[in-house]
């Protein structure tokens, strides 16, 4: 959520920034934020002043009952009930406009980093790296769906008679490749000074709002109503929201933390064939990376998150590309985001496998994420997040980038963790 005190003193700027998220009502929505806090300003002036002669009078009715004038007392104790009820009527209408503000602010996206590029669609984000080398497969090589199905490691159908469409079964040496890989990108971030954490995978409704799914992405989100609580569609909402309403010591910054928790999204709208096999899921397990960091830092810091997550690339084999997103292709809190692709060889396109981005004050000013600074000023921190990494398509690539006439090669660096080097 943006600052309101930001958006009064910085209106054209907020407005331009905005237009590079491709905001609609824009200024509408801006200008009304602003003339509901001037109404709520003058509001609390209201309140504050009723208040102050309702005291004035307290103290005056008072020397009058000492002075024994208690007639004029009494006339003046009307006067101050009259005074309590406009207080208590003000103070109404207050909370209804502070509400009105918020619910306006809540509508609008996080302020994009000044080198974000302009754009609508992903077709515009901006490619800032590619390595590795696509693999040539022999004649006869099948994506990865049809790999699942032949060495029978995963069960598309077997999730669709479970639960549905979207929820499959690994079995054998894909429910332990799952594993492998799971503990393999763990065993990677706790080695890069991350702690591991192990959240709850349903949260409340202040976690959802609080790193920014709620309201932006409810229909996304599944919802058990009886109590109140939303299946997480990514570990980032829980580990987050570990540091709401805390005020950090600067000192304690930056603070790494990585979690795996399998995520759930309800993907409503997707359709065609980019959705087959393991390429949009609605459940699937990721590990994800958060830091809460100083504002001085956090855009070096979004840097060394994204070399994690590309290292990991690396130490898979697996050709993949650095996309810088644009305004119009980035999500509603995001600052900046990077998002990275590995090279898909049977389907002959690129797949995105992690997201790491910097939210700045956006969430934490959601959050109420803290720190004092040397001066003993609270300050707002920054927060960021990535994927690092969700599993389906980096599964996907492997198998599909791997394949050869007698069976699915695993790499080295995650052999070790299967206890087998080949799919057969």
């Amino acid at each position: 959520m943006l600052q309101l005190n930001y958006i009064r003193d910085n209106k054209e700027n907020v407005l331009k920034r905005l237009a590079i998220k491709n905001f609609k009502d824009a200024e509408a929505v801006i200008d009304s934020v602003i003339e509901k806090d001037n109404l709520r300003k003058a509001t609390q002036k209201q309140t504050d002043d009723t208040k102050a002669e309702a005291n004035v009078l307290a103290r005056q009715i008072g020397d009058l009952m000492k002075a024994g004038n208690r007639e004029e007392a009494e006339a003046m104790k009307l006067k101050t009930a009259e005074l309590k009820n406009n207080e208590k009527l003000l103070d109404e209408k207050l909370k209804v406009i502070e509400q009105e503000v918020h619910n306006l602010l809540v509508t609008v996206p996080n302020l994009p980093h000044l080198s974000v590029p302009a754009g609508n669609s992903p077709e515009e984000n901006l490619v800032m790296l590619e390595e590795g080398v696509k693999p040539k497969l022999y004649d006869g090589a099948k994506p990865h769906w049809e790999l699942t199905s032949k060495y029978d490691i995963i069960d598309f159908e077997l999730g669709v008679k479970l639960t549905g469409a979207g929820f499959p079964v690994y079995k054998g040496k894909g429910a332990r490749l799952q594993r492998a890989l799971i503990n393999f990108f763990l065993d990677k971030a706790t080695a890069s000074g991350y702690k591991e954490v192990q959240p709850p995978i349903l949260v409340n409704q202040d976690s959802g709002y609080g790193t920014g799914q709620l309201p932006d992405k409810e229909g996304q989100m599944y919802y058990v109503a009886e109590d109140n609580l939303y299946l997480i569609p990514t570990a980032e909402v829980p580990i987050t929201n570990i540091y709401r309403d805390v005020i950090l010591k600067e000192s304690d910054l930056p603070i790494l933390n990585c979690g795996y928790t399998p995520c759930f999204r309800r993907e409503a709208g997707s359709y065609g064939k980019d959705v087959r096999g393991l390429n949009r899921l609605h459940q699937f397990d990721k590990v994800e990376i958060v830091q809460i960091a100083h504002p001085q830092e956090s855009y070096e810091i979004l840097e060394q998150m994204l070399k994690h997550s590309a290292d990991l690339l690396r130490d898979l084999e697996l050709p993949f590309r650095v996309l810088k997103l644009c305004g119009g292709d980035m999500s509603f809190g995001s600052a900046m985001t990077y998002d990275l692709e590995v090279w898909s060889a049977a389907q002959q396109r690129w797949l995105e496998v992690s997201s790491v981005s910097n939210f700045e004050t956006f969430q934490t000013n959601r959050l109420k994420c803290r720190y004092k600074d040397e001066k003993g000023k609270t300050q707002l921190a920054h927060s960021l997040n990535g994927s690092a990494l969700a599993l389906p398509r980096i599964v996907a690539a492997l198998l599909e980038n791997n394949q050869t006439e007698n069976g699915i090669k695993i790499p080295k660096a995650v052999a070790a963790y299967c206890g087998f080097d080949m799919i057969n």
